[in-house]
């Protein structure tokens, strides 16, 4: 393939044409509001080596490769990189904690290997390929994060990522829009059970989840990797007061003290040390790097302010992750709890009744102060059971003139749209709670 040819010549790649660099190659990528074809001229000016553009009413120029379709032509370009890589690749998707479990096999497989990994939330079909041209040839292990909100899409990153193992974490109602129903979702993750079981592969299982075993039961592979409370004969201890982040008791390993919040990220850890277990971590390390991992990116994330204890779980939410944290955060001691929900997205015609259910499931919990934000929780709160606003800036002002009383504990969850990070000013001094 030319264009390989090319990138290998200058392997660096960018989408974006505020962000080239020298001697990269620019993709003219095109959206609902951009077309980068505009803006390819002008990459070039800017050091980008060629620029691949598919808008036929561009000048020929000698840095200028036209082809049919530019999304594609990068998906292409980086399954050809991906297949020259000859390294083993391990697909995550799940509707609820799949970042967290990547960014912790990460750093367990980062203690024995050179691992490249996906960053952030760079998990659809432009993000992965990305990802997979990133990995250079000292690359050892490669961790590609899938997410979907449509039926295929799954299927078409397996298609470019080629990936050898896959993990699904869980399958709960999240972008209901797009798939329809719950079992909409099931199918659309078994997309990478499918794959797995079509092409060799092998597969990472939380064998205590009863939906996912069900799924298992559809397909052959060459190998297979349990993982759970059960298996791994793990018990959750309890949190202290001035460390209420998740503790584990894991056969075979030494205690486990993580930076992570909530009981639910168990499943998470347990994953990630059967990973690293299948590719001869040792224990010591695998549990050293576990006890290391610092959570960002307002997922599970453990803020101290000067009289606040904040929990930061808002970059993206659904009925399911939305009510794990509500149960995880009524377990937790303290003498005055704040919960500060905003709204679910793309839930379709499920959003009143999911949104109801959590604030039923509210009535049941005695929490100090519970805040709600976004028209469908003001929906829901109809009988103004809870105080709402209808967006993040109401709010802030609310707590500018009434603040919270010292030394409360805030749970802040809420789909990444509603931007409930943006109150974090208002619980001032903040630094990471070690």
């Amino acid at each position: 393939m030319k264009l390989y040819k090319l990138f290998v010549q200058h392997p660096a790649v960018c989408t974006d044409s505020r962000e080239v660099k020298k001697n990269s190659i620019f993709f003219a990528l095109k959206g609902e509001r951009f077309d980068g074809n505009r803006f390819a001229l002008q990459a070039l000016e800017q050091g980008a080596a060629y620029a691949v553009v598919d808008d036929p009413a561009l000048p020929p120029h000698p840095q200028l490769i036209p082809t049919d379709n530019a999304l594609k032509a990068l998906q292409d370009m980086a399954r050809e990189h991906r297949q020259k890589l000859k390294i083993p690749l391990i697909a995550i998707t799940g509707t609820n904690g799949k970042t967290t479990t990547k960014e912790l096999a990460a750093q367990v497989l980062s203690a024995k290997f050179n691992v490249s990994v996906t960053r952030g939330n760079l998990n659809n079909h432009i993000g992965v390929p990305l990802t997979l041209l990133r990995m250079q040839a000292g690359t050892q292990i490669g961790i590609v994060e899938m997410g979907a909100s449509h039926p295929g899409e799954i299927a078409q990153l397996c298609r470019i990522a080629l990936p050898d193992y896959g993990l699904i974490t869980n399958v709960g109602k999240a972008h209901l829009e797009g798939f329809g129903s719950i079992e909409g979702v099931r199918k659309a993750k078994g997309e990478l059970y499918a794959y797995l079981a079509e092409t060799g592969g092998a597969v990472f299982y939380n064998a205590g989840n009863p939906a996912l075993c069900d799924m298992m039961k559809n397909y052959q592979f060459r190998q297979q990797f349990p993982y759970g409370a059960a298996e791994n004969r793990a018990t959750i201890l309890p949190a202290g007061d001035t460390h209420p982040c998740l503790r584990l008791a894991v056969k075979g390993f030494s205690e486990i003290s993580t930076h992570l919040v909530g009981d639910y990220n168990a499943d998470n850890v347990l994953a990630a040390l059967s990973i690293g277990a299948a590719f001869g971590v040792p224990p010591h390390a695998a549990a050293a790097a576990i006890n290391n991992y610092i959570p960002s990116n307002n997922r599970s994330q453990l803020l101290q302010t000067a009289q606040y204890t904040v929990i930061v779980d808002a970059y993206n939410a659904n009925p399911s992750s939305m009510a794990a944290a509500i149960n995880n955060f009524a377990q937790l001691h303290h003498p005055h709890k704040c919960v500060i929900l905003g709204d679910m997205l793309e839930l379709g015609a499920d959003t009143a009744a999911e949104h109801a259910h959590i604030l039923f499931l509210l009535k049941q919990k005695s929490f100090s102060t519970v805040f709600l934000v976004g028209e469908r929780f003001m929906q829901a709160n109809a009988k103004h059971t809870f105080l709402s606003f209808a967006n993040v800036e109401a709010l802030a002002e609310h707590l500018h003139h009434h603040p919270l009383v010292p030394q409360t504990a805030v749970l802040l969850k809420a789909s990444h749209g509603l931007r409930l990070d943006t109150l974090l000013p208002c619980f001032t001094e903040l630094r990471t709670k070690s």
